[in-house]
């Protein structure tokens, strides 16, 4: 199912946000996506939730995929968050009573551990892909750099499968250019915010991560994932898979993964 897309004014821009709906949900899912990358590229992860019970939602956050400003630049992601919260919001109004798991991934699993820092009592889960915590080393290289190479993804540290890098190339709504310099220093405030903005206490969080992450690299997040874990973190790694866990060659062991551990925690 493609979905249906809405429009909302955001902290900064107007925001384009997408739901998979569902006839009879027992929970909500909401995803936060990756850098450079929209919410249309969670079609298959969308529709695993929804066969596990959900009713599915998350935006294209600010200056990716449809929604509003300049391409991937980012002021401060904690208008990211704002946004996002909204789409909760918008969620629990039409779906009242349910749980709510919020799943990131990449640079969406940062801001959802942002996120679950300010708005964690609302959750019953947290779901963390290959999430950006810690020293990012990618983003560390490029902090002073006045002019940023456009030195373009190599697709094939996104998945085992080559179909997986072929559509992110050819795909649109992906940005394909450099970082930008006013990214960057959000990325490493947020980083930093996060170290210093506590514990996730006993929110139930899974972490999955591949062996074989390139982009953002295992030991790196560890560092992160220990600033922060709570009282009830599950930790899943799986050997040889790279970036991109949700289109890897495995990615339905992953996804029964995720969708064991959130259906356990929402009562189904």
């Amino acid at each position: 199912m493609a979905g249906m897309e809405w429009d909302f004014t955001g902290a900064r821009e107007r925001i384009t946000a997408r739901e998979w709906p569902a006839d009879s949900p027992r929970w909500v899912a909401l995803l936060a996506h990756g850098y450079g990358e929209h919410i249309g590229r969670y079609e298959y992860v969308a529709d695993t939730l929804l066969r596990h019970g959900a009713v599915v939602y998350g935006p294209d956050h600010l200056g990716h995929g449809k929604s509003g400003g300049d391409r991937v630049l980012v002021h401060d992601f904690e208008e990211i968050v704002a946004d996002l919260h909204t789409v909760e919001e918008h969620a629990r109004e039409r779906h009242p009573g349910l749980p709510v798991v919020l799943i990131g991934h990449s640079m969406g699993g940062m801001i959802a551990a942002r996120y679950a820092q300010h708005h964690g009592d609302g959750l019953a889960a947290l779901v963390l892909s290959g999430p950006v915590l810690g020293p990012w080393g990618a983003i560390t290289a490029l902090l002073g750099v006045e002019e940023i190479p456009d030195d373009p993804i190599d697709t094939a540290t996104l998945s085992r499968d080559p179909a997986v890098g072929e559509a992110y190339a050819a795909d649109p709504l992906v940005w394909h250019g450099p970082f930008k310099p006013t990214t960057v220093k959000a990325f490493d405030r947020c980083l930093s915010a996060i170290a210093g903005g506590g514990r996730l206490g006993a929110l139930p969080t899974l972490w999955v991560h591949g062996e074989a992450d390139e982009l953002v690299p295992l030991r790196e997040t560890r560092i992160g994932i220990e600033q922060i874990r709570g009282d009830d973190l599950t930790e899943i790694l799986y050997p040889d898979a790279r970036h991109e866990v949700f289109n890897e060659t495995n990615k339905d062991e992953v996804l029964a993964d995720v969708t064991t551990f959130a259906t356990r925690h929402v009562g189904g």
